[in-house]
């Protein structure tokens, strides 16, 4: 039986496992337990450890397991090479989870293609984004640069190049990648950045600080740090859920959040996350970069099915819909009049499409151009079993479409079209991480052209042009109370 690799970190020796031609080391810590006196902490440096530890199984994501949820894991083709472009995956999950065993995240097939992957375990739902007296704010997206952090240490020793580090996501992940972007703190840990589905959720501190009350008060408790870790992280997980679905008793003073199905999302604290991203970009406050973003073209489909509404929403759904995301002051209108023949339910997919996803992508896009970037935009608009909708690209691009949410979202089996569109953007994704170029032009603000997978891929005008149309210079902008009919930022 062939030796297991191993490789020394500068916390100590770890050994793996070869798989498919790989050699894989899954649950590395970078960062110590976030449990007792550090449960809402920002993250610690991982101790140091004596002999060989073993790293053969994923660590927990949290609410789960024991804590231990500052891990992170390695898939390289060669821990003995040098100078390999590295991927760094921060997988999504609203904000409230965020799981890197998925098997839809397998790596595979890029480390087969030279490319170091790392994936991330970070803290969501409240124990990362719960806004609490005590507790550094954005908890999630400091154990993201502990993580990058340790990469830049580390990578070397898996045969990868920190200078050429691409940091990855799609929805929350492409979240926290657009909010990397911006950080200062983020400065210097990664080369390129790939988001896919990027959401237009944050918080103002006023919001924030009002949604952790409601939690902290619902468990009888205060919203401090202290209290809150008396709660069992399970109990508080399941609290957060039932938050979020009861959403809607909260529309009078919660606004557009309550319509988000969200109760807890970064917040623009003005201190680790200063402001949003796109006014951030646009604003000459950062710096562009080399960026991989775009959407697919039915992002709420994929809600709506969830939610079991799909083919039950009405016009009164629709004007809601208007009346909360379309931007304003004339958004509404300018809808109804670039979708005249739209039934209700068309007309709401589209915005909340555009209000979630599809526009913060756009806009991120075009902001990252204006920071001095170079942005490649696409478009998945291959029909899968639930037309292009969210997260259907997420297989495509890892080439993982038989995994359970592959096979979900793609088709069981897939066709030949979707075999193609997923073979046509893993190819966009290692030329990406590669050089810098998925293999076609990018987007500018005159042609805005825009890779657009499908059976047939395709570079042509933006698609969603009505769309792009009425968000033009209105980026997406913070959550925030209402007050005497008015939000608040």
């Amino acid at each position: 039986m062939p030796e297991q690799p191993r490789v020394r970190t500068t916390e100590g020796l770890v050994e793996g496992r070869r798989r498919l031609g790989n050699a894989v080391f899954r649950g590395i810590p970078y960062g110590r337990p976030p449990v007792g006196t550090l449960r809402f902490a920002a993250p610690a440096p991982p101790h140091p450890w004596d002999g060989t530890r073993q790293a053969a199984e994923f660590g927990p994501a949290a609410p789960l397991g024991d804590g231990n949820w500052l891990t992170l894991n390695v898939c390289t083709p060669d821990p003995g090479a040098a100078g390999l472009p590295v991927l760094v995956w921060i997988p999504g999950g609203g904000y409230l989870t965020a799981d890197a065993s998925d098997p839809m995240y397998d790596p595979s097939a890029l480390a087969a293609a030279g490319i170091v992957v790392v994936s991330v375990n970070y803290r969501a739902g409240a124990e990362g984004f719960a806004f609490l007296d005590g507790a550094p704010p954005n908890r999630g997206f400091l154990d993201q640069l502990a993580a990058l952090h340790w990469v830049r240490r580390n990578i070397a020793s898996f045969g990868g190049d920190p200078a050429r580090v691409t940091v990855a996501g799609q929805s929350s992940g492409a979240g926290s990648v657009a909010a990397l972007l911006t950080m200062e703190r983020a400065r210097g840990l990664f080369r390129r950045a790939v988001a896919h589905s990027v959401p237009g959720l944050h918080c103002t501190p006023e919001l924030a600080e009002r949604t952790g009350a409601e939690l902290a008060a619902r468990l009888g408790t205060v919203p401090t740090a202290r209290a809150l870790s008396e709660v069992g992280p399970q109990r508080l997980s399941e609290e957060l859920m039932a938050l979020c679905a009861d959403l809607p008793a909260h529309r009078e003073s919660w606004g557009r959040l309550s319509h988000a199905g969200i109760a807890a999302c970064p917040v623009v604290d003005g201190e680790i996350l200063p402001e949003t991203p796109w006014t951030a970009l646009t604003g000459g406050r950062a710096n562009g970069t080399e960026l991989l973003v775009g959407h697919t073209r039915d992002e709420f489909r994929l809600f709506s099915v969830m939610t079991g509404r799909h083919g039950t929403f009405t016009g009164q759904d629709a004007r809601t819909a208007l009346d909360v995301f379309a931007p304003a002051p004339d958004g509404a209108d300018a809808y109804r009049a670039a979708h005249p023949g739209a039934t209700p339910e068309e007309l709401l997919e589209t915005v909340y499409s555009d209000a979630l996803f599809r526009m913060p992508s756009l806009l991120l896009a075009g902001a990252n151009t204006t920071a001095g970037g170079t942005s490649h935009l696409f478009e998945v608009a291959l029909d899968g079993a639930l037309g292009a909708c969210h997260s259907l690209d997420v297989p495509l691009a890892f080439g993982t479409l038989d995994s359970p949410t592959g096979r979900q979202l793609v088709g069981d089996p897939p066709s030949p079209g979707a075999v193609a569109a997923s073979r046509e953007l893993q190819q966009a994704w290692i030329r990406f991480v590669t050089s810098g170029d998925p293999g076609w032009a990018p987007y500018t603000p005159d042609r805005r052209l825009t890779r657009v997978f499908d059976a047939g891929t395709r570079t042509a005008p933006y698609p969603e042009d009505a769309s792009r149309r009425i968000w033009e210079d209105r980026p997406p902008a913070p959550f925030g109370l209402v007050r005497d009919g008015r939000i608040r930022s």
